[in-house]
């Protein structure tokens, strides 16, 4: 039984009883909850595939509006808020739904503020002028330097290069395999992410697969040396990143210096959204879509377009999968360096004062805001976003 169906339906002594231990008050009804999110929506009625921005936001609001998600991706049967205001790419307000079977949600309405750079959304939290906001990992520590509030999942959220061309230069195993071991992951992690996530030498997390340790981390550039040394003539690969995404790109830059120091000669290049490039390489972010390790490597694979041979097809990868044959088919992508782990970083939410309740989802959960509440007793937002 949820907690909002214990508040609607029991007692003071029930409902305290039943309350997390991170609440100090009686959850209370009513108020409007303001969330800012980077992507934009052009229709509530489209069904969300891919794993882009905009489709993982489009079925996060889908989780609130219907209770059920099909086979198909589709959602039917009617959830917790219902659609009040859809304003395409910009706005949207979603009312609570007096009806829902499992209980009313306890805030009246949503307004969501859709397209907020990542900069203003932090300041919109800081200002009371939102109250739930994912910001970078790379801002966690300012944020709480400000005295704001964060809340973070486990590392869910994988950066990578990837080579998209197999062309002469871009197919040498040698070189993709002298990057990969020219890249300081760890400086990465410590410096541009301000020690927001971890080192990434597969495709897995540790918590995921618990064998992501047998994945080496740490930079070896005595190897990288030698490897660029077997590889005659000059050595030069294009790498693309998304245009809107200031830390990748700080991430590419630090690639690129680390390369040289290897011999290896990288053209930085940012890619603007939807944007052709024929870099070789692009640097990506890949969200888990599920906390089974099997699910999550398919699916990367699948993104990535990782080339395949007879020995190491997906469709050898059964469903289910032991722990071995997930371990076996990551192994294998990894020495192909066809795709090169930079680091994991976890999903960070910036609250306002007056939220309560709320945990940051985790892979393939949605945003728990029929559970969330809003305490009066705090600073109370300013409606909307200059």
């Amino acid at each position: 039984m949820s907690l909002r169906r214990i508040a609607l339906t029991s007692g003071l002594a029930i409902t305290l009883a039943a309350m997390p231990a991170f609440t100090s008050r009686r959850p209370r009804y009513g108020g409007t909850l303001i969330l800012e999110m980077g992507a934009t929506i052009d229709s509530i009625d489209s069904v969300a595939l891919g794993y882009s921005a905009e489709a993982v936001a489009k079925r996060q609001i889908d989780s609130l509006i219907y209770d059920h998600r099909n086979s198909d991706g589709s959602f039917s049967d009617p959830g917790p808020f219902r659609v009040a205001e859809w304003e395409p790419r910009k706005h949207a307000v979603l009312a609570a739904n007096e009806d829902f079977q499992r209980g009313r949600p306890f805030v009246d309405s949503i307004e969501i503020q859709m397209g907020r750079p990542a900069s203003e959304r932090l300041i919109d939290v800081e200002l009371n002028k939102a109250d739930i906001a994912e910001i970078p990992a790379d801002q966690a520590r300012r944020a709480a330097e400000n005295g704001a509030r964060t809340s973070a999942s486990k590392p869910d959220e994988l950066i990578a290069l990837y080579f998209v061309r197999s062309d002469e230069q871009s197919g040498d195993r040698l070189l993709r395999e002298a990057l990969s071991r020219s890249i300081d992951r760890p400086a990465i992690v410590n410096f541009i992410l301000q020690k927001e996530g971890e080192p990434a030498g597969g495709l897995l997390p540790q918590w995921s697969s618990g064998t992501a340790f047998l994945f080496p981390t740490s930079r070896d550039l005595d190897r990288a040396k030698e490897l660029r040394s077997q590889i005659p003539g000059s050595v030069k690969i294009g790498l693309g990143y998304d245009s809107g995404d200031p830390p990748v790109q700080a991430i590419g830059e630090r690639i690129a210096v680390n390369a040289r120091e290897a011999g290896i000669s990288i053209t930085t290049e940012a890619i603007p959204k939807g944007g052709g490039s024929r870099a070789e390489a692009r640097l990506v972010r890949l969200d888990m879509p599920s906390r089974d390790p099997r699910a999550t490597l398919v699916a990367f694979l699948d993104q990535l377009h990782v080339p395949t041979t007879a020995d190491d097809a997906d469709e050898g990868l059964p469903d289910p999968a032991t722990p071995q044959q997930i371990y076996d088919r990551e192994a294998a992508v990894i020495q192909s360096y066809f795709v090169i782990p930079i680091a994991w970083i976890p999903h960070v939410y910036a609250l306002s004062a007056r939220v309560r309740d709320w945990k940051a989802p985790g892979p393939g959960e949605n945003w728990p805001l029929a559970d969330v509440w809003l305490d009066q007793a705090a600073s109370q937002p300013e409606k909307g976003t200059p």
